[in-house]
C-alpha cells in the first residue's frame, strides 16, 4: 500500500495535473470514471509499472517471514529397564537441578540375584579354603608313597644282589612280589601326585573363574540396582509428569515425562525465509521480528548462523526411488538469530511464533570501494527502501492484538 500510494505520488498525481491544468480538462467532465483510463492512461501505467518494480526490489533486497520462533530441547525422562514404580521424588511442573533423583523402581528380583551373587562368592571362597587344604593333604600323601617307594625300590635291589650271589636264598617268586609291589607304589605315588595337579588346577583356575563370575553376577546386580533410580541429566523444569508408586513404567511404549532444560530456546530463534533470499542473507544481517507472547514490541536481532543446506532437499534411502515431483513443498534458508541488546528476548517464551523482516545493509561494500559510483548510489537507494518494510512490521505488531483476540482465525 505504501509502495502503491508513493508511485501513484509520482505519476498518476503529475499526469492529472497536466491534464487538468495545462490542457485544461475538467475532473466530473473530461475526467470522469468512465474516461480515468484513456484520460490517465500514462500516469495509471506508470504507477503499476513502478509499484511492481519497487515492491519486488523492496522483497528481495528486504524479505520477510512468516517462520520464525525460538526452538528448545527436550530431555524424554525414561527408565532403563521395565518395571513397577517404588518411590517417586519429584511433582509435576517442578524445576530440578541436574543430578537429582526423579523416579526410582522396584529392586526386589535386582536385590535377589545380588544376594544370591554374594553368596556364590562365599561358597567359591569356601571351596577355595577345602582346595587348599586337600593340596596339603595331597602334598603329605607324596611324602609318603615316595618314602613307601624308596624302601620297596632298596628292597628289591639289596634281593637282586643276594639272588645274584647265590641263587638259593631269594627265590624267583620272592623277587616277582617285590617288582609288583614296586610297579604298584609307582602306581599310586602317580596317582597322588594327578590329584595334586587336579587339586592345583582347580585352586589355579577353576575357583578363581567361578569366583570371578560370581563377581561379575554381583557387579551386574548391583548396577541394575543404582539403574532404577532415574535421575536428572541437566538442571531443568519437569513437565507431562504425572507417575505414581505402583505405576508400570516401559521405556519402548513411553517415557515417563518430559524434562525441559533451563534456558534451552531462550534467546536463541529460527527463522526460514524463501530460497530467493539466498543471496541476500549474510552473518551479521539485521533482523526485527514481532511476536504474539510479546506484542507491541519489535525486537533487533542479528544473524548468526545460516545453515548451508535446505532441509527439504534430504533424501533417506529406502526400497522405492523418489520421485521429485513428490517434493512439491519447497524448504527455507534456515537462518538462526540472536538479540542485537541483551536482554531483550529475556521474556519470549521457548516455541513462540513470531514474524520477521530482514534489511540488506551495503554500507560496508561501499566504504571498502567494492561497491563505488553510480552503483553504490542505487545500493543507498535500495537499502533506504527497507523503511517500508519497517514501518509494515510496526503496524503489525500493533495490530496483532487485534487480530488474535478480535479477529481470531
Amino acid at each position: 500500500m505504501l509502495e502503491l500510494l508513493f508511485s501513484a505520488l509520482i505519476t498518476i498525481l503529475p499526469d492529472y495535473l497536466y491534464r487538468r491544468y495545462k490542457q485544461g480538462k475538467r475532473l466530473g467532465h473530461e475526467i470522469n470514471l468512465f474516461t480515468v483510463w484513456y484520460e490517465l492512461r500514462w500516469g495509471i501505467t506508470s504507477c503499476a509499472v513502478l509499484a511492481i518494480s519497487l515492491l519486488t526490489v523492496i522483497f528481495y533486497f528486504h524479505p520477510t517471514t512468516t517462520n520464525v520462533t525460538s526452538l528448545f530441547r527436550t530431555v524424554s525422562i525414561l527408565s532403563d529397564r521395565p518395571g513397577r514404580v517404588e518411590e517417586v521424588y519429584v511433582a509435576d511442573n517442578q524445576f530440578v537441578r541436574a543430578g537429582a533423583p526423579i523416579f526410582r523402581l522396584d529392586t526386589q528380583r535386582q536385590q535377589a540375584a545380588a544376594e544370591t551373587a554374594r553368596r556364590r562368592i562365599a561358597e567359591v571362597e569356601a571351596a577355595i579354603l577345602v582346595g587348599q587344604a586337600e593340596l596339603a593333604a595331597a602334598e603329605g600323601n607324596i611324602i609318603a608313597s615316595e618314602s613307601q617307594l624308596r624302601q620297596a625300590q632298596d628292597d628289591l635291589t639289596r634281593r637282586i644282589e643276594l639272588s645274584q650271589r647265590n641263587q638259593n636264598v631269594v627265590t624267583e617268586q620272592e623277587l616277582e612280589r617285590l617288582r609288583l609291589s614296586v610297579e604298584g607304589l609307582t602306581g599310586s605315588l602317580e596317582a597322588i601326585k594327578a590329584q595334586r595337579d587336579a587339586i592345583q588346577t582347580r585352586l589355579r583356575v577353576l575357583l578363581p573363574a567361578q569366583k570371578s563370575s560370581a563377581e561379575a553376577a554381583l557387579t551386574q546386580a548391583e548396577t541394575e540396582i543404582e539403574k532404577s533410580t532415574v535421575f536428572a541429566g541437566t538442571n531443568g523444569t519437569v513437565r507431562q509428569f504425572k507417575l505414581q508408586p505402583g505405576d508400570l513404567v516401559n521405556p519402548i511404549l513411553r517415557p515417563a515425562g518430559i524434562l525441559v532444560p533451563e534456558g534451552s530456546g531462550r534467546g536463541r530463534f529460527q527463522a526460514g525465509f524463501g530460497q530467493i533470499s539466498a543471496q541476500i542473507l549474510q552473518i551479521g544481517t539485521i533482523v526485527e521480528i514481532t511476536c504474539a507472547s510479546k506484542p507491541l514490541a519489535v525486537i533487533p536481532m542479528a544473524v548468526t548462523e545460516i545453515q548451508d543446506a535446505i532441509s527439504g532437499g534430504q533424501l533417506r534411502p529406502t526400497d522405492q526411488l523418489i520421485d521429485i515431483q513428490d517434493r512439491a513443498r519447497p524448504g527455507t534458508i534456515l537462518t538462526v538469530l540472536e538479540p542485537v541488546f541483551e536482554g531483550h528476548a529475556d521474556y519470549i517464551p521457548p516455541g513462540s511464533r513470531c514474524i520477521g523482516v530482514a534489511y540488506s545493509n551495503h554500507d560496508k561494500a561501499i566504504k571498502s570501494g567494492e561497491i563505488s559510483g553510480f552503483s553504490a548510489f542505487l545500493f543507498r537507494i535500495v537499502d533506504g527502501m527497507g523503511i517500508a518494510n519497517a514501518l509494515v512490521i510496526r503496524i503489525q505488531s500493533l495490530l496483532l492484538p487485534v487480530k488474535v483476540l478480535v479477529f481470531p482465525n
